[in-house]
């Protein structure tokens, strides 16, 4: 089970730290992708870290202003998103198994394989 957290209010060109835990299971052996949804508007593959972190992968929406890291021994991934704009508000997740090519990145589901996701984490930004 994956839980995010870190999501907030914050302004424009400020900062957050997203969190995707694991419990029961430990995420080193899995490739992690974040994804964002706005509303009325299409999930969003964002950035793409793969089970060694040898592979990193970010849209170019975010490209410059996010980061992804895994901490092994915490069991966890985080997403640092530096000068967050409005368009950045959305509902965060992480999933394992993602996938990434030269169109995009994208979660194994689409092709029909398991995954796993959390719940989300809302982040809005606002003045």
């Amino acid at each position: 089970q994956l839980v995010e957290s870190g999501g907030g209010l914050v302004q424009p060109g400020g900062s957050l730290r997203l969190s995707c835990a694991a419990s029961g299971d430990s995420l080193e052996y899995y490739a992690i992708g974040w994804f964002r949804q706005a509303p009325g508007k299409e999930r969003e593959g964002i950035s793409y870290i793969s089970s060694t972190g040898v592979i990193i992968e970010y849209a170019d929406s975010v490209k410059g202003r996010f980061t992804i890291s895994r901490d092994i021994a915490a069991n966890t991934v985080f997403l640092q998103m530096n000068n967050l704009k409005p368009e950045d508000t959305a509902v965060y997740y992480c999933a394992t198994d993602a996938v990434v090519s030269d169109k995009g990145i994208f979660p194994n589901s689409i092709r029909g394989l398991r995954d796993y996701w959390g719940q989300g984490t809302q982040v809005t930004v606002s003045s």
